[in-house]
């Protein structure tokens, strides 16, 4: 495949992956048109294998146009078709712990994302009238209440994808308080993750943030009651295209704040202990993930993609020479990350 610009994307306002990959491009400086709902149709453009949003176009050797999702593998693509502004840390071993930091935004985040838009009313209601009408603007209430019901509708009945109910909400909603404030913390060394530059991992927590501080009442509410300073820094992280970075902006192995061992300590406290009991569920055909997550009963539905994504970050780290994969293990220990390696 190869880049062409400006690069298609449909997606929309609302999905926590489009706010991050087109922040991404502002970010990169590259060109992009981004196309809401049905304006891909029109153009006559590919349908993907699986339909979700964002959804790439890229030309394929036989020059034509090929539809690719999943934000992950994209960010990677990107790299190699435009080598500045990179979102990847220099240092190896610092770019896998990106790469998990990343997958904590969209797989674990996601959770928050989806439980607090569709857990409780304030927030069903806001988004059953919001959502609909990005690709319609000019609907009249009439025409938009029944699209509004039936998005209300599907996104309760999946609330259990992401293991959004009763059991799980508490532990979700207090994961997400301390990521406010960790984020909060880990500003105090830097504006971003790894350094005075933003890397992936970094668009990725953004990307559910736009929905958890900016868009859904209740989890906007204690954002700005707890973490106005995370508030801020969602708005900022929006368009980055202006900002000026060098090379030696990613902070070193030497210099590494223990703030963000802070933020993986989260990571290993929530994530891992939910993806291992879903990668087990999945790869021995159980009906349900049985976790305990922070002194908690977890139970939810296997999801297969994340048996896929727990890979590719077992994957990523297999690739670290030995010097560097014996700097990463020694900074996970006492994380609770480590486990996943284990």
């Amino acid at each position: 495949m190869r880049l062409v610009q400006p690069v298609q994307v449909n997606g929309a306002p609302g999905s926590p992956y489009t706010r991050k990959m087109i922040a991404i491009l502002r970010y990169r400086r590259i060109a992009y048109q981004l196309l809401i709902r049905e304006q891909a149709e029109a153009r006559g453009l590919p349908a993907p294998k699986v339909r979700l949003i964002p959804t790439f176009y890229f030309e394929n050797d036989d020059g034509e146009i090929e539809a690719v999702t999943d934000s992950t593998p994209i960010v990677r693509f990107l790299e190699g078709e435009v080598m500045s502004r990179s979102v990847i840390p220099s240092d190896p071993a610092l770019a896998f712990l990106n790469y998990l930091l990343e997958d904590y935004g969209d797989e674990w985040l996601t959770k928050a994302m989806f439980h607090y838009r569709w857990a409780y009313e304030a927030d069903i209601a806001h988004a059953g009238e919001i959502l609909p009408r990005w690709g319609d603007l000019a609907a009249d209430d009439e025409t938009i209440a029944p699209r509004a019901e039936f998005v209300r509708r599907r996104q309760i009945e999946r609330l259990y994808v992401v293991g959004s109910n009763e059991t799980t909400g508490p532990i979700i909603e207090s994961s997400y308080e301390r990521l406010l404030l960790l984020l909060s913390a880990q500003m105090n060394n830097g504006p971003y993750c790894f350094g005075a530059r933003p890397a992936s991992s970094d668009f990725a927590i953004f990307g559910q943030l736009t929905q958890l501080t900016h868009t859904d009442p209740t989890p906007e509410a204690v954002a700005r009651r707890i973490a106005p300073r995370v508030c801020a820094w969602v708005s900022v992280v929006e368009d980055l295209s202006g900002l000026d970075v060098t090379s030696d902006e990613w902070v070193s192995r030497e210099a590494v704040p223990m703030t963000l061992k802070d933020l993986f300590a989260e990571v290993g406290r929530v994530y891992a202990p939910v993806m291992l009991a879903n990668a087990a569920a999945v790869n021995s055909g159980a009906d349900a993930v049985e976790a305990t997550v922070d002194g908690a009963r977890w139970s939810q539905e296997p999801f297969p993609y994340q048996a896929k994504t727990l890979n590719w970050v077992r994957q990523e780290r297999a690739r670290l020479d030995p010097v560097d994969r014996a700097w990463v293990d020694d900074f996970l220990t006492g994380t609770g990350c480590e486990v996943l390696f284990a």
